[in-house]
């Protein structure tokens, strides 16, 4: 039997429970919570339905979930940044590892190469080989360069002169591929500020951007690393991935709501094409099964 999507969970309460009834705002907070809502923003939401359901007399399946969605729209912000392509741009990418971070990287890289900008990788997690050495492949393969120094060097060098050669070239795009090993914290928060201090001062004015990379299959523990890496050096957009049938992408909810931080892209795939800019209502509507 095949299991039972987020959003076909949320549409089956209304055949178990009467939609007015106690039981079925507490089934519904449950639901929301199972698909990565986190718990207070679960419970916050379900409070404000319930008393607009009340005191409208919403009692109608489609008419509840689209009271549901308008509680949910106003916290979702997607952002498209304005960049000046004959200036020095960075973008730090950050994540903990196994997010998709480096292919992300190279599907934003791949994405402005299209659009003829002159792109620069910069393989600034230099503690772990494989990351440096898949950056390398991804740049092969897409004929954008790659700036990289040896393993266990100093990952701000190699921002720095990722950002030097691009001033050299005329500008564009620096997209820094960082570590994330959340379970050294200090350290990992430490070496990211030092990080962002060279690449805000490398990047021209208005021009440097902190994206950080979620797997939309984590669960509530997407939120905790969003606001690890924000406390750290602040956040200006999430990029999503791994964001398929299977995943649910409610802590994008959660971190919208908490965090107030925009959502750039959505992957949902392994190939470079497998990215697309974050629509609010289109996933709001697929969360909640409205058609």
């Amino acid at each position: 039997m095949a299991k039972m999507s987020f959003a076909q969970k949320i549409k089956s309460l209304f055949g178990l429970y009467n939609a007015q009834s106690q039981e079925f705002f507490e089934e519904l907070t449950d639901a929301l919570i199972e698909g990565d809502v986190g718990t207070k923003t679960a419970f916050t939401l379900v409070d404000e339905l319930e008393q607009k359901c009340k005191e409208e007399k919403i009692t109608d399946k489609e008419k509840i979930l689209l009271t549901l969605k308008s509680l949910i729209l106003p916290d979702l912000k997607a952002v498209k940044f304005d960049l000046d392509f004959s200036k020095v741009n960075v973008f730090m990418i950050l994540g903990v590892n196994g997010v998709g971070k480096t292919t992300s990287v190279a599907k934003i890289a791949n994405l402005y190469k299209k659009k003829n900008v002159n792109v620069i990788m910069s393989a600034s997690d230099t503690f772990r080989a494989a990351a440096v050495d898949q950056l390398a492949m991804h740049g092969e393969r897409l004929s954008i360069r790659v700036v990289k120094h040896q393993m266990g060097s100093d990952p701000s060098a190699v921002v720095f002169d990722a950002c030097e050669a691009l001033k050299a070239s005329g500008g564009g795009l620096v997209l820094a591929d960082t570590a994330g090993r959340l379970h050294n914290k200090e350290n990992l928060v430490n070496e990211l500020k030092k990080i962002d201090r060279i690449a805000s001062s490398k990047a021209d004015e208005n021009c440097y951007k902190r994206i950080l990379v979620i797997d939309s299959t984590t669960g509530q523990n997407a939120f905790r690393q969003a606001e690890v890496f924000n406390e750290a050096v602040g956040l200006d957009a999430i990029v999503l991935t791994k964001f398929d049938s299977t995943a649910k992408g409610g802590c994008l909810i959660t971190i919208a709501r908490e965090l107030k931080i925009p959502v750039l892209y959505v992957c949902d795939g392994e190939k470079y094409e497998n990215i697309s800019e974050f629509n609010c209502e289109k996933f709001v509507d697929e969360f909640l099964g409205i058609s």
